[in-house]
């Protein structure tokens, strides 16, 4: 009996602890709510325009000229030009737009190119897509910090487009060393932007101030190589339509002067860039003057945009 009694009061405990146990369950997932459009365009203080992983086959005129875009309080700034690349503008560039961002869509009013809109998409942590529905093109750009973004390496990437961005080049200095040549006679050169972005011209003028006088001579097409382990020394070869070609090692000097050497007859000129050309700037007289814009020519084939128009 008293055995019994005692698993009646073990049982009874048990009943009781069991009944007032009560599970608690503590939700310590906070969600992260999206950045919107504007906190993920100031992220990063430049966002590089990597013009050869952009998908489809339209354009976007003022992405496909800048190198970097930076997008502070409504105004857009570029970097459309090689020369003086990291000084211009504290290193964002010049003013080139007004912009809205809202609802993860960027409208853009370009100062020459007018209205464009996109969608923007968040890639991974330092990437963005802007998708235009208008032309189906989307362009990828990859964000940095002014202080951690290499603008030497942009700018001995891009050679070419820093030649196109004068009128034209004035022999400023040539060696007395070295064996005598035809290159001797030529005084000028012209880097043509647009076409097949390779077209150039030569001249023998002499001392002329304004270069739309300059007569040229000589044209054909150039080319701007890579010299193996050292970043900054480049070759041109400048091709002469029917006359041979000739060929340099070429150094900046700064922002307008230039140091070809000819290895044939290990003559240095010097050339001096007359006629800076900055592009988009609205109140530039110098874009008047430019028959043909420059565009950021990409170095392997379109390929078509994935992407379908999902904006209602």
């Amino acid at each position: 009996m008293k055995t019994i009694k005692l698993l009646s009061s073990f049982a009874l405990i048990a009943t009781l602890f069991t009944s007032c146990y009560t599970e608690v369950i503590v939700d310590d997932f906070n969600e992260v709510p999206p950045l919107t459009a504007n906190q993920l365009l100031n992220s990063y203080e430049l966002w590089y325009v990597d013009i050869n992983s952009t998908v489809g086959y339209g354009e976007s005129p003022f992405l496909q000229k800048a190198f970097t875009v930076s997008f502070i309080n409504g105004v857009l700034y570029a970097n459309n030009n090689i020369a003086g690349l990291g000084s211009n503008g504290n290193g964002y560039g010049i003013d080139v737009a007004n912009y809205d961002a809202y609802n993860m869509i960027l409208d853009v009013q370009h100062d020459i190119d007018g209205f464009s809109t996109f969608d923007v998409y968040e890639v991974d942590y330092n990437t963005i897509e802007l998708y235009n529905p208008n032309n189906d093109t989307s362009y990828f750009l990859d964000g940095y910090q002014r202080n951690n973004f290499d603008y030497d390496f942009v700018f001995y990437d891009n050679i070419h487009y820093f030649l196109q961005e004068y009128d034209a080049w004035e022999k400023t200095y040539t060696s007395e060393y070295g064996a005598i040549n035809e290159f001797d006679n030529e005084n000028y050169l012209q880097f043509l932007a647009g076409g097949n972005d390779s077209e150039f011209r030569s001249s023998q003028d002499t001392n002329i101030n304004n270069t739309n006088n300059l007569y040229w001579d000589y044209t054909g097409v150039y080319g701007v190589g890579d010299v193996s382990g050292n970043e900054t020394l480049k070759t041109l070869t400048l091709d002469y339509y029917y006359l041979g070609n000739e060929y340099f090692e070429l150094s900046v000097i700064n922002d307008s002067k230039i140091e070809l050497f000819h290895p044939a007859s290990e003559t240095v000129y010097e050339f001096e860039g007359r006629g800076y050309i900055q592009y988009l700037k609205s109140d530039s007289k110098k874009q008047n003057e430019v028959k043909e814009d420059k565009m950021r020519k990409h170095r392997k084939d379109k390929v078509a945009n994935p992407r379908e128009n999902t904006r209602v």
